[in-house]
Formats: C-alpha cells, sequence, structure tokens
C-alpha cells in the first residue's frame, strides 16, 4: 500500500482511534517510524542546524497541504523529532501514517 498517494482527511465526530494491532499493521508502511502509546514518531539527526530547519520547513509545507500536523522537537542543534496523533481522537489514525510516508519522501 503506497500511503504517501492517499490524501489526509478529517476525523469526524465519533471517529475511533485505531487499536494497536491496526496501528502496528500500518507501521509496516512508515519505515524509521516506532509506536508509543497513542502515537508514532521518528527522529532523525542532521548535518547542522540549517539542515535540520530546512527539513522542519519541508515537513510544515507538507502537514499545511494535509491538514495534518506533527508536533516538531528541533533540538541539540542537529536533531529533529517528529511525533503523529490525530488530536482530535486522542489516538492513531490512517492519518497519521499517511503523513508519516509523505514526510519519508523528504528525508
Amino acid at each position: 500500500m503506497d500511503l504517501a498517494r492517499k490524501r489526509c482527511k478529517p476525523c469526524e465526530g465519533g471517529t475511533k482511534p485505531m487499536n494497536k494491532a491496526e496501528a502496528r499493521k500500518n507501521l509496516k508502511f512508515a519505515e524509521g517510524w516506532r509506536l508509543k502509546g497513542n502515537s508514532i514518531y521518528t527522529e532523525l539527526r542532521f548535518k547542522d542546524f540549517r539542515n535540520a530547519m530546512g527539513f522542519v520547513n519541508r515537513v510544515a509545507d507538507i502537514a499545511e497541504s494535509e491538514g495534518h500536523h506533527p508536533d516538531i522537537l528541533v533540538y541539540s542543534w542537529n536533531r529533529v523529532r517528529l511525533t503523529n496523533s490525530t488530536h482530535a481522537i486522542k489516538g492513531l489514525s490512517i492519518n497519521d501514517f499517511i503523513l508519516a510516508a509523505k514526510i519519508n519522501q523528504i528525508k
């Protein structure tokens, strides 16, 4: 399944978050991402601060176009941690994995 070709869709009221089994199954399509609680995350290291921030800006462009936004942490001047979860449902949705797949394309 090529999640990077899909588009994020707003979660409607009453949407239930993925269970752990579904999340693990979808994690296969988001290489380099790990499951932790009700979210998935990845950590990346860059040559320098400028490259880290350039990557963050590209992630921001993708997030805006998809209407689905990760939590972004820049630390130790060249590291970025991205965490995806669907806050509206307090858990994971397919949108989190779609966004992860799209982000993987720009790593």
